[in-house]
């Protein structure tokens, strides 16, 4: 099974746009790890889209605060400001969608699905020492998380914890990790909407479990165009900014 993983595509349509036409034939079956609204300019094209394509997808930080089941009071000035925003521009069918998105972890044929941690999906795993946890309570040996918009991940193998230093390979978009027999993988897909890792392209993930591979990917998109649109919406400068700066 080829599974496309997606995560914190965050209501940008041009960029989930750019990475089902770079993925188109690869995969499947698709999943998505959350905050599918949250900073971006287009809520609803968003949500319409995923409800077409995702097989399964979990609730994010931010799709919560837009359907109100998360109060806001733990965002941020710029965060809330969005949040209200979106929850405003949402069509009602696409609200309620997203309130009934439910909490990870998820298990779908071999793979756990979260949005942050394993034990707590609004907790950030960025450190060795945070990914420890949920490598060895996750439900499956290969688990998806988002939430931090960092592409790589963690594995563990005989007491040994490593972190997962992607290399692209010479000629192609993607950087290949061959996943072993008896190692728990922890992996980040990387967020489609807003990167935060200093690329600024979208990132997503195509695991290939027949042949024990997960590729990272890394796409190019209209950002300019996604800039402008949010800049019509209102969004703040900060937010404008580092969608071009990749952090």
């Amino acid at each position: 099974m080829r599974f496309l993983v997606l995560s914190d595509v965050h209501a940008n349509a041009t960029a989930l746009a750019a990475v089902l036409a770079a993925s188109e034939g690869r995969w499947e079956r698709c999943v998505c790890l959350g905050d599918l609204v949250g900073y971006g300019p287009d809520p609803n094209e968003v949500v319409e889209r995923l409800r077409s394509v995702a097989n399964m997808a979990i609730r994010g930080n931010h799709d919560k605060a837009a359907s109100g089941l998360k109060p806001m009071e733990d965002f941020n000035p710029v965060a809330r400001a969005a949040a209200e925003w979106t929850r405003r521009k949402l069509s009602p069918d696409n609200l309620e969608y997203l309130s009934a998105l439910p909490a990870g972890p998820l298990e779908i044929e071999g793979l756990a699905l979260v949005h942050g941690a394993v034990r707590d999906e609004d907790e950030y795993v960025f450190a060795p020492a945070e990914a420890l946890d949920g490598l060895l309570s996750s439900p499956s040996e290969i688990t998806f998380f988002g939430h931090t918009h960092y592409q790589g991940g963690f594995s563990y193998r005989e007491e040994r914890l490593e972190v997962i230093h992607l290399r692209p390979q010479a000629g192609t978009g993607f950087a290949a990790l061959r996943l072993e027999n008896g190692t728990r993988y922890l992996l980040n897909p990387g967020s489609i909407g807003q990167p935060r890792d200093g690329d600024a392209r979208a990132a997503f993930a195509i695991a290939d479990l027949d042949h024990d591979v997960v590729e990272f990917w890394r796409v190019p998109y209209d950002i300019i165009a996604v800039q402008m649109r949010m800049r019509e919406a209102g969004a703040a400068l900060p937010l404008i900014a580092r969608l071009a700066a990749g952090r």
